[in-house]
């Protein structure tokens, strides 16, 4: 069947029947906006317009050159990717199971009351917490505190609270998959601004805010993949430039904040009026839990608030209960401060052994988080490959790349490593590099 219509409408719906029905399938070209034009007796206008209609429905995606084709289910990277086999994992990005709490045994030790339909969609000693726990960091009590089921969710309703598709975002680059993961298969056009030894590079966060983004996602400690930390100074560098933008959406994602080892300092500028700062509790409290706490302006809480509470999509009151049991306990406040220290000690075990034989990081580059960023002279998928034939697991830094430049590192989790194995696994990097063309 033909596509057919005389208006934009009736073109873009005959064009999403043809998918439908599976006559048109994935990546298949959709005819060149000047032929179909004349096929059909229209303007050319009304099938580029048609066209726009399918790219922001997410039924088409444009190639410059190449046209608009249909579009398919991204194909996304993630984290914590099983290798299997014997291959040691230093690649999943999980933390080590041995450094997180007994949820259920915190659970026994405390009293839950099961949560009803109409229920607060907030714990309230999980809110009091929250409130006291980010009032000093963001400088103000005039804001709310919203739960969601972990950063990555409340990042994707934070964007889709304030954008459509289409619309531009500035994200770190090199940056987290699933930040990069959320912009695809939601539509939304990603602006890549490079990251230095101390976070975003403000002139590339000012050239991404001139182009017209209208949310920024960025990372104040203990970046993913690099491990950097924001300094102070960069810090109020960045709110300077926002400054100068109070309407754009500004998220911080702050992950690994309650075993980071850097200080917190805040990139939202005092004048934004949409702004959101979200910590997870997945580093330190464990993955599954999925809850994250986000503070938030009046209207970023109400809009957040609208896409969580519709139907039954609360946080579930009994995660919400074992979140703020483990958060007050003793025990596991020692384990954190504990899981801390290690993971410092486990960073600093592979840089050290790196700088040993002679493989280079930046001066001064001490990484805060559960990956140590390893920059190369070489092609990295190469190299991760030959590590794979040695029994070691590693991810391309060209995974984790935002905009069109292929970061040639290789990032490296330390979460569970030891000196036996930093010994070995940076004798076989060693090796491997020593011999480029013969990986």
């Amino acid at each position: 069947m033909p596509i057919s219509g005389t208006s934009a409408a009736e073109i873009a719906g005959s064009v999403r029947d043809l998918i439908a029905s599976g006559e048109l399938a994935p990546r298949d070209p959709l005819p060149p906006v000047r032929a179909l034009a004349e096929e059909l007796g229209v303007n050319r206008n009304t099938v580029a317009s048609a066209y726009r209609q399918l790219v922001t429905a997410g039924e088409a995606v444009t190639r410059g050159r190449g046209g608009t084709v249909v579009a398919g289910v991204p194909q996304l990277a993630s984290e914590g990717a099983w290798f299997g086999g014997r291959l040691t994992d230093l690649a999943s990005g999980n933390p080590d199971p041995r450094l997180l709490p007994d949820t259920l045994r915190a659970l026994h030790r405390s009293k839950y009351r099961p949560a009803l339909y109409g229920a607060p969609s907030v714990d309230e000693r999980l809110a009091s917490w929250a409130v006291a726990r980010h009032s000093p960091d963001v400088g103000s009590s005039d804001f709310r505190v919203v739960v969601t089921y972990g950063a990555v969710d409340a990042t994707e309703r934070l964007l889709n609270a304030y954008l459509t598709r289409g619309d531009a975002v500035a994200v770190e680059d090199p940056c987290f998959l699933a930040s990069i993961g959320t912009l695809r298969l939601n539509g939304l056009r990603t602006v890549a601004v490079a990251v230095d030894e101390q976070g975003m590079r403000p002139n590339a966060l000012r050239a991404a805010l001139e182009s017209g983004v209208r949310a920024v996602v960025c990372t104040p400690r203990a970046h993913n993949p690099t491990g950097v930390s924001m300094t102070a100074e960069r810090a109020a560098e960045l709110r300077t430039v926002l400054a100068d933008h109070p309407q754009v959406l500004v998220i911080e994602d702050d992950h690994f904040w309650a075993v980071s080892r850097a200080s917190y300092h805040r990139v939202t500028a005092p004048g934004s009026t949409r702004w959101a700062l979200v910590r997870s509790m997945s580093k330190f409290l464990g993955p599954d839990l999925r809850l994250a706490v986000v503070a938030c302006d009046e209207e970023t809480a109400t809009r957040l608030e609208t896409r969580l509470n519709t139907g039954s999509t609360w946080v579930s009151g009994l995660l919400q209960h074992a979140a703020h049991a483990l958060l007050t306990d003793p025990e596991v406040t020692a384990l954190t401060a504990r899981a801390r220290e290690t993971y410092v000690q486990r960073s600093t075990l592979l840089l050290d052994r790196l700088a040993e034989r002679g493989i280079g990081v930046p001066d001064g580059y001490r990484p805060d988080g559960l990956n140590v960023w390893i920059p190369l002279e070489a092609p990295a998928r190469p190299v991760t490959d030959a590590l794979a034939r040695r029994g070691w697991a590693t991810q391309p830094g060209d995974l984790f790349t935002a905009g069109t430049s292929a970061a040639q590192a290789l990032r490296v989790t330390t979460s569970t490593l030891t000196e036996e194995q930093a010994v070995q696994f940076t004798d076989d990097l060693a090796e491997v590099l020593r011999r480029p063309g013969r990986y």
